[in-house]
């Protein structure tokens, strides 16, 4: 842990629904992403698979005429009750794109903890260099750290932003799509950060693509268009999801068969 010692949280969502002016998003969605654990959603695009990630930090709150109803805890607190700062701390993001600042590796970590309180600048270069460790970049930034970030290679900055999300120490960690800009080898690097997250952080990955999810995730979820808007299909252990489904919708998915 590079800030203040935290155990990672578990995030649950009661009927929770979303909806964009008068399209839904998705509706009455209840699930547990354990503490410790890896759980990823799946599904075909268009079926609310982001627009549930994003509400739980309150991102979805960003977009215009947004309608939720429902519940998120984190642990026990609903987090309507938290301050946005605190939230945000608790519980990080990782985009599809990589999006570092526009400012040097070092600004790019050093910037959200200044945001948050730290400011020992013997303490800021223990976290900066810890959380770099983390994501195995300190060795090939260590001697550039004044460098641009946007000069990185795309899986360089993925990982520096996964780097900036950690630097925080947060207890959940949300991500989207977080290989699908990447080229493979890039894409396995990153993986392989996610896999080594496990019990450390509470990990939420949005991903389509079934063997990834297969390799990395504790427990699966498949979210899917029915009616008007998104539902969750049905969730699991990644052996019940793929092994031996409930749901016919699912068997059809993880078998190719559909979507």
């Amino acid at each position: 842990m590079v800030l203040s010692s935290r155990s990672p949280a578990s995030i649950h969502t009661e009927q929770l629904s979303l909806r964009y002016g008068r399209k839904i998003a998705f509706q009455d969605v209840t699930l547990t992403a354990p503490t410790g654990s890896i759980t990823a959603l799946i599904g075909p695009s268009g079926c609310g698979k982001t627009s549930f990630l994003n509400c739980l930090n309150r991102l979805s709150e960003l977009t215009p005429n947004t309608k939720i109803s429902g519940a998120v805890l984190l642990e026990d607190q609903n987090i309507k009750t938290l301050d946005l700062i605190h939230l945000r701390r608790r519980v990080g993001m990782l985009f599809q794109k990589p999006n570092p600042f526009p400012l040097s590796i070092y600004r790019n970590l050093e910037f959200p903890l200044l945001e948050h309180g730290i400011r020992s600048s013997d303490r800021i270069a223990e976290v900066i260099e810890s959380s770099l460790q983390t994501v195995g970049l300190w060795n090939e930034v260590k001697n550039r750290l004044k460098s641009p970030a946007m000069a990185l290679s795309g899986g360089q900055q993925q990982r520096l932003c996964l780097a900036r999300a950690l630097a925080l120490n947060p207890e959940v960690l949300l991500m989207d799509e977080p290989c699908s800009a990447l080229d493979p080898l890039s894409s396995e690097v990153v993986e392989d950060l996610i896999d080594g997250l496990r019990g450390d952080y509470t990990v939420i990955v949005v991903t389509h693509n079934l063997a990834q999810a297969r390799r990395i995730a504790d427990r699966v979820a498949l979210f899917w268009v029915q009616g008007d808007g998104g539902r969750l299909i049905e969730s699991g252990s990644v052996g019940q999801m793929f092994e031996s489904p409930q749901q016919a919708l699912t068997q059809a998915y993880v078998s190719g068969r559909r979507g």
